[in-house]
């Protein structure tokens, strides 16, 4: 006789799991850290090296000083890792790298509880504390490798930083001209972080998220199209605004830390509250604000609000029957109608 096991759902497990998520999203950033290295060089390998194995470390002392089970298997610190790395400058220094995977790992993360339970994307607010903290090495960034013409060190702005050039039409009109070709951009042969210059590879990682159903298509392609449709009614450029959309860190942002499970809503509805609300911040940073970029910060303002977009987007059980209200008459009569027996009721005899 077979017996009644009773418990909560999931009652069916997939075979899915946390693990093969991280195993997908690493190899899915894989393309663009590998051309950050070509471009940049050794010392953009060493900066993700050191990035991820501070964050693995610093993952397992946790585990070690709470007396937790370990669980670095889950590859989750090797992400964080990773997506720290390709969000810094290849000329960052090695200690910069490793106080930020303390940041990301020790406080965003372990902290609140380990995965599944941080506020925010521990690689994103790293990020931002090294940029407030060390805005120097933070705003570093070096040209591609080939470029350097023997120099040891050659810096130069991004291309969100960099100032276009004015000049006169035959017409006598002023026009503008992009420092930096789309094509450069694209490709990723400009300065910036080690990860965010390719649009090619970080679109062909994007992909393989979406095809596996790894992430939703809702959150990128919602922030990356009303940013862009933002830009253009603004600009009334579509070049500039196909120059905002590959430059600085959107794509990245869009397709790989706005999309983290934990951070982000779990309805359609919340994950298209919470593009919009990216795009929006993103767009009023970059055109109006003193910081050429603003990805960064719209995600982690916009993780802020995950459990209030969740509350208010949320959906109902299936079969689950509403309450219905009474509209506003009724419930204004009903209260009237309780003020005139309290205090004007002839039969009360207790004034």
């Amino acid at each position: 006789m077979n017996a009644l096991v009773v418990s909560p759902s999931p009652h069916r497990r997939g075979e899915i799991t946390s693990q093969k998520i991280m195993a997908l999203v690493i190899i899915a950033l894989l393309p663009s850290a590998a051309v950050g290295c070509v471009l940049f060089g050794l010392q953009a390998l060493f900066v993700l090296l050191t990035c991820i194995c501070s964050c693995v470390i610093f993952e397992i002392l946790c585990f070690l000083i709470m007396k937790r089970p370990q669980k670095v298997y889950d590859l989750s610190a090797v992400v964080t890792g990773l997506l720290l790395g390709m969000n810094l400058p290849s000329e960052c220094p090695l200690y910069v790298c490793v106080i930020g995977s303390f940041i990301a790992i020790v406080i965003v993360k372990q902290l609140f509880g380990g995965i599944g339970q941080n506020f925010a994307n521990p690689a994103i607010a790293a990020r931002i504390v090294l940029t407030l903290s060390f805005t120097g090495e933070m705003t570093r960034w070096a040209v591609p490798y080939w470029y350097k013409n023997g120099a040891d060190v050659v810096t130069g702005a991004t291309p969100l930083a960099s100032e276009w050039l004015t000049f006169s039409a035959p017409d006598g009109a002023l026009q503008k001209m992009a420092p930096f070709t789309l094509r450069e951009m694209f490709l990723g042969t400009t300065g910036g972080c080690i990860g965010e210059t390719c649009a090619l590879a970080l679109i062909i990682g994007g992909m393989l998220l979406i095809f596996t159903r790894v992430i939703s298509p809702v959150t990128p392609l919602v922030y990356i199209g009303s940013f862009g449709l933002m830009t253009f009614l603004y600009t009334g450029s579509a070049v500039e605004t196909l120059y905002h959309i590959l430059g600085g860190g959107l794509i990245i942002g869009a397709f790989f830390m706005a999309t983290d499970y934990t951070t982000a809503p779990l309805t359609n509805r919340g994950k298209l509250v919470f593009a919009l609300g990216c795009a929006v911040i993103t767009f009023v940073i970059r055109q109006f604000g003193s910081y050429p970029e603003g990805v960064s910060f719209s995600i982690l303002l916009m993780n802020l609000l995950t459990p209030y977009i969740d509350k208010l987007t949320r959906t109902s059980p299936l079969g689950a029957v509403k309450n219905k209200k009474t509209d506003g008459n009724k419930r204004l009569s009903e209260w009237k109608e309780k003020l005139e027996n309290r205090f004007f009721n002839p039969e009360r005899n207790d004034f």
